[in-house]
């Protein structure tokens, strides 16, 4: 289905492009022929990825907090001088943390909401308005998460991400008669890095879980990858505001209260 020049003449921004998930998009659309340009806030490691990525195509970075819209600008105008223009934006970058919800005090709140809403707005509105409308032409994907039925125990993410979800619903309408398309990936439980960032226990209950989810196993970061890779293609031209679930049939049939009650038995 895909071909080696699917995003041939190309360019692509993946926000928090560094690692994980958005490193492997990047990976991929790097394959397929396309320029990319990855961003993240931490500039050694962003640089660091940015090496790695060059063996399989044109690759460059710019340290860029999606919280600011200066410096999303200063990205945009980057993007502008290095390639002349921007095809693609994946909105990748995001963060949260477990905990019961009336343990989640306001500056915790407040960064989740900020980075994965406030930073995915921020960072579609500043492209938009530098490329995709004055060229009647783009196409936005946003990672989510699987939050069809909540996700106790990450209400602020599931907050954000739900958002998201109804941000990109309506801007696949207002935008349409621009030649814009817009589209989410709801990724179930991943094994990336990010996996590796919660504590021991967590982790332990997310591997039991595995039995749980109808295809029986977590996804890799490649299925996200080639999702995004065909929401972002001709392959899916007639295809806007939807959110592709890419979770093993999670979002049907899981027991959501899994990390909840792993949080409560230490009550």
């Amino acid at each position: 289905m895909f071909h080696a020049q699917l995003f041939a003449d190309k360019v692509a921004l993946v926000t928090g492009g560094r690692s994980g998930i958005g490193f492997a998009i990047a990976k991929q659309m790097l394959q397929l022929g396309a320029t990319v340009v990855i961003c993240s806030r931490k500039e050694d490691l962003l640089n660091k990825a940015t090496q790695e990525l060059q063996q399989y195509g044109n690759c460059s970075s710019l340290p860029c907090d999606i919280r600011k819209s200066e410096e999303l600008q200063a990205l945009a105008e980057f993007i502008k001088t290095k390639h002349g223009r921007l095809d693609i934006l994946v909105n990748n970058a995001g963060g949260q943390f477990p905990s019961l919800s009336e343990y989640i005090n306001d500056k915790g709140w407040k960064a989740v909401i900020d980075n994965n809403l406030n930073g995915t707005f921020f960072a579609i509105r500043e492209m938009a308005n530098a490329f995709f409308l004055p060229q009647s032409q783009g196409i936005i994907v946003n990672i989510i998460a699987s939050i069809n039925r909540g996700f106790p125990a990450m209400a602020h993410t599931a907050a954000a991400r739900a958002g998201v979800e109804n941000l990109t619903k309506s801007l696949a309408q207002e935008w349409a008669a621009s030649g814009i398309r817009i589209n989410c990936v709801a990724p179930g439980i991943i094994e990336s890095s990010g996996l590796e960032t919660y504590p021991q226990p967590v982790q332990e209950m997310f591997a039991e879980a595995q039995k749980a989810i109808p295809l029986q196993r977590f996804g890799q970061v490649e299925d996200i990858a080639n999702a995004v890779c065909f929401l972002a293609s001709p392959l899916s031209a007639y295809i806007s505001g939807v959110a592709l679930h890419v979770d093993g049939a999670q979002h049907l049939n899981f027991d959501n209260m899994g990390l909840a009650n792993l949080l409560k038995s230490y009550l």
